[in-house]
């Protein structure tokens, strides 16, 4: 099938799948006591380490692509509050965790963390070694911006323990800058990137975004040159979630300057030949890592995670949250913080855990969850482990799915997935639709409606 047949019929609105269900399906019945008794179910199991995720939402100014949580201020006294009420936070969390306190992973986003000054980033970390204790191969990682970052801060974040890091880049393209409003130039991205290395972060993650404003392969061709100069060793090639419904200053960004579809996977195909032809390992949907690395070595053992970090080697079973809107994953729940700073602060000086929705998963979502897990994450599906998991007989209970994905016209015969003796499998074509292929089993999907808001960003 060509490839614009494919784009006109895959082309949809739907999730990315960092949480199944998704975050669409949280709701405000799910209360700080559900989370409560969610944690203390998380706390009988001492022996098994945590995640934990710190919300650091303060930048400068304003990104226009930009689709996090972010609080916009040019003057830094406004964060100090929000370092007091997550250091207090972090003491609630712990109080309910009396003895489950190692972590595996944190990873600190945003925002901007390194808004934050050493001495405030010093003071959040000696909060977190205050209550919980390091694994010794524990991922410790952190998003900075390289406009921003300064060489004092990424030492300093080496010292405290600090091994992964990464950095949005976005395209080096000087008209793609101007026109989303962040001017980066290819000398700060390989300073900071040098600099960090000198200071023992043993892995560096530089982000690419397709589907930006005034993007043209020649454009992001010079762009995958200079990635490869830099020679990182994980790559985030995402697709430009371009939702002004949800995110009114994107509007600021006019849709008729956007590529449409097919130049979009031009660019995707451009980065997948780059990467892979200089030794890069394709990792699940839109990652890159050179074949040392950790993400790569879990992708041959077809051990790969994926949660609201994005994807990882160290997954542990239970994944906490702070700060405004983080999301946590505990004991089969999923919590989502206040979003908005009066009522995460509100919440903290009463002693309560900040919660404003969540969903506690059913049994047909737990094998549900694992399927999309396998499918975003490893690319195929072995019916037989998952009836040894859950106890159930997959191809009568997948029934409907596993017809819709071999229908005339469906994934199955148009190329993207194959059907296996052993189950399925995506294929290289069906790689850039493999959201669609993970939809087949998501039964929160609502069909679309002409008059319905939307929810989601599209598939390509």
């Amino acid at each position: 099938m060509k490839t614009a047949d494919l784009i006109r019929r895959y082309d949809v609105a739907g999730p990315r799948y960092t949480s199944y269900p998704t975050a669409v399906s949280f709701h405000e019945g799910f209360k700080e006591a559900d989370y409560r008794r969610h944690l203390t179910r998380a706390a009988a199991l001492p022996n098994e380490p945590l995640s934990l995720y710190a919300h650091l939402p303060f930048c400068e100014r304003r990104c226009l692509y930009c689709g996090c949580n972010v609080v916009i201020s040019p003057h830094r006294e406004v964060a100090q509050p929000y370092l007091d009420h997550l250091v207090r936070e972090l003491q609630l969390l712990a109080d309910a965790l009396p003895h489950r306190r190692r972590l595996s992973q944190m990873q600190w986003g945003g925002g901007t963390p390194t808004y934050y000054g050493v001495p405030d980033l010093q003071r959040l970390f000696d909060a977190v070694r205050a209550h919980f204790t390091f694994t010794e191969d524990a991922e410790i990682g952190i998003e900075v911006d390289p406009r921003v970052t300064s060489f004092a801060q990424i030492e300093a974040l080496g010292a405290m323990g600090f091994n992964r890091i990464s950095a949005g880049v976005q395209d080096f393209a000087p008209e793609v800058q101007k026109a989303i409003g962040r001017i980066q130039t290819f000398e700060q991205t390989q300073a900071l990137v040098d600099r960090a290395r000198a200071s023992g972060f043993r892995s560096v993650n530089l982000d690419l975004i397709y589907g930006l404003p005034l993007q043209s392969t020649a454009g992001f061709g010079r762009t995958l040159e200079r990635m490869l100069a830099i020679r990182p060793e994980r790559v985030a090639v995402y697709s430009f979630a371009y939702v002004p419904w949800l995110k009114g200053h994107m509007r600021r960004i006019p849709a008729e300057s956007l590529p449409d579809p097919a130049l979009k996977l031009e660019l995707l195909a451009l980065a997948y030949d780059a990467f892979t032809g200089a030794g890069y390992r394709a990792i699940g949907m839109d990652h890159f890592a050179l074949p040392g690395d950790d993400l790569a070595r879990a992708a041959e053992r077809g051990t790969l995670s994926r949660n609201f970090m994005g994807y990882t080697v160290q997954s542990a079973r239970d994944m906490v949250g702070v700060g405004i809107s983080a999301i946590g994953d505990v004991a089969d729940a999923f919590v989502q913080n206040a979003k908005k700073l009066p009522a995460y602060y509100a919440a903290i000086d009463a002693g309560r855990l900040p919660v404003e929705r969540g969903y506690a998963l059913a049994g047909d979502d737990r094998i549900r969850r694992h399927i999309i897990g396998e499918i975003m994450c490893n690319g195929r599906l072995d019916f037989a482990e998952v009836e040894r998991r859950f106890d159930v007989a997959f191809e009568h209970e997948f029934a409907g799915e596993l017809a819709a994905l071999g229908a005339p016209g469906g994934p199955i015969a148009d190329g993207l997935v194959l059907r296996t003796p052993w189950g399925l499998a995506v294929t290289s074509l069906g790689r850039p639709f493999v959201r669609v292929v993970a939809m087949a089993f998501d039964r929160h999907l609502r069909p679309a409606t002409e008059d319905a808001r939307p929810v989601f960003s599209r598939t390509v």
